[in-house]
């Protein structure tokens, strides 16, 4: 629920209330449309500080607590973006650069509490809904733009009291709902607490380190980002804000749909065989996405592009938390995840300054050319993923519900301790159980 209402609704909603609104915001700080890409930048960079301190969070304390306060914070940020826009454009830069840092912490949190409590053979189908929140988010943000924002006093900051409204209400359910069941089951045969604990947890975050270092390279350079879309629409194209937003919205429904499709194929055709044949066909597809200058046409070939693109990104809850240390599965995805953000994030802001100086003219007037640098920009996204995934490996099926939590102990140092706790029962061994521990 908390990810798909809100790291992929909510939080998504907030993300792409930036993003649907470039140039408003471009004319309100009478900026040009790539220096507010550089809110979209600053957010994808820190995303991934969000995801290490909430993942390890996760990891060591279990999904709820961690979620909920990661919630809180998303909606505080979001009530500053808005109190910001009022005032001047560096404050607003640093407000989306913390947002970045709630925004990071939520995907690794509700997909490890949703995929590690879900059947195995109905993960792949769950993982393409989850993942598409991305484009619900979206849609939302959209819609309020379309039917809120005309008719509200606050303007555009509108979108960002309703995106804290929504989400601190997600954060208050959240309560209502229990801790993950299958880390509490991996906790179960780990009662111990305090220092020991995260000892224990320290050392097999370096263990992990140490031995799944090229997992993780490839899991981080498996993402990455796209979402000038709406800008490409007005700018380049010539299309109305509403006419844009109309295509993005069916583009995203698309998406949704894409995600939901791959997702579920991929449980009987494999992760990596999804993903390279999504990407290969998206890849077919950037011609009808930017060459033609109907709306319908363009607005058609958006929505084939995003159901491959989604397609492929669907599956990537699913195999991240199947190739993820079972025990480090609300860190692990997460930070991957969001390091591949990070190396994304001058994706929009590269995209706005090279389209900004690429004119073309149109019965007289400029345009910026954000068809072909979003062209060139996928391409080179899509060559990527196929290439790199097919180098990679999977562990469809893998029975990762089956493993112990993270700082938990061996069978042999859980037999250790108990043996200890009964000697201290019967008087005496505080100083053995210290010493017990100092080669742990």
């Amino acid at each position: 629920m908390a990810w798909t209402m809100d790291g992929f609704g909510l939080r998504q909603y907030d993300f792409h209330s930036v993003s649907v609104s470039v140039s408003d915001l471009a004319k309100y700080y009478k900026r040009d449309r790539e220096k507010i890409a550089m809110a979209i930048t600053l957010t994808l960079l820190f995303r991934s500080v969000g995801a290490i301190i909430f993942g390890l969070a996760g990891d060591l304390y279990g999904r709820k607590w961690p979620m909920i306060v990661n919630l809180i914070l998303i909606a505080v940020f979001q009530l500053c973006t808005a109190y910001c826009v009022v005032r001047n454009f560096s404050e607003f830069l640093v407000v989306r650069a913390l947002f970045g840092v709630g925004m990071g912490g939520i995907w690794g949190l509700a997909t490890s509490m949703a995929l590690e409590n879900m059947p195995v053979e109905a993960r792949g189908l769950f993982s393409g809904i989850l993942q598409q929140g991305y484009a619900l988010g979206y849609l939302i943000a959209a819609g309020f733009k379309m039917g809120i924002v005309p008719h509200s006093k606050h303007g555009f900051k509108i979108l960002y009291y309703l995106g804290a409204g929504l989400t601190a209400a997600v954060a208050v359910a959240r309560l209502f709902f229990g801790e993950s069941k299958q880390f509490v089951e991996a906790r179960k045969n780990s009662e111990i607490t305090g220092k020991i604990r995260t000892t224990m947890f320290v050392k097999d975050v370096r263990m992990i380190l140490k031995e799944c270092w090229k997992r993780c390279l490839y899991c981080i350079i498996l993402h990455t980002s796209q979402d000038m879309y709406p800008t490409y629409m007005h700018e380049t194209k010539g299309f109305s804000q509403i006419d844009a937003s109309k295509a993005t919205m069916i583009a995203k429904t698309g998406a949704i749909l894409g995600g939901t499709f791959f997702g579920y194929y991929s449980q009987y055709f494999g992760r990596r065989a999804s993903i390279i044949v999504a990407a290969t066909l998206g890849a077919c597809l950037i011609p009808l996405w930017i060459l033609p200058s109907s709306w319908g046409t363009l607005t058609a070939g958006a929505f084939l592009i995003q159901f491959m693109i989604q397609g492929a990104w669907g599956i990537i809850p699913i195999h991240l938390n199947e190739l993820s240390p079972p025990q480090f599965r609300s860190s692990f995805p997460g930070i991957c995840y969001q390091l591949g953000n990070m190396l994304a994030s001058p994706a929009s802001q590269i995209t706005s300054t090279i389209s900004e100086h690429r004119i073309f003219y149109v019965d007289g007037k400029a345009r910026p050319d954000y068809g072909w640098t979003q062209a060139l920009m996928m391409s080179i996204i899509f060559s990527l993923l196929i290439v790199w995934t097919a180098c990679g490996k999977e562990q469809r099926g893998s029975h990762f519900e089956l493993a112990k939590a993270a700082g938990a102990l061996s069978d042999e140092k859980q037999d250790e301790l108990q043996s200890v706790e009964r000697e201290n029962d019967y008087g005496g061994a505080g100083d053995r159980n210290r010493q017990s521990w100092k080669g742990t």
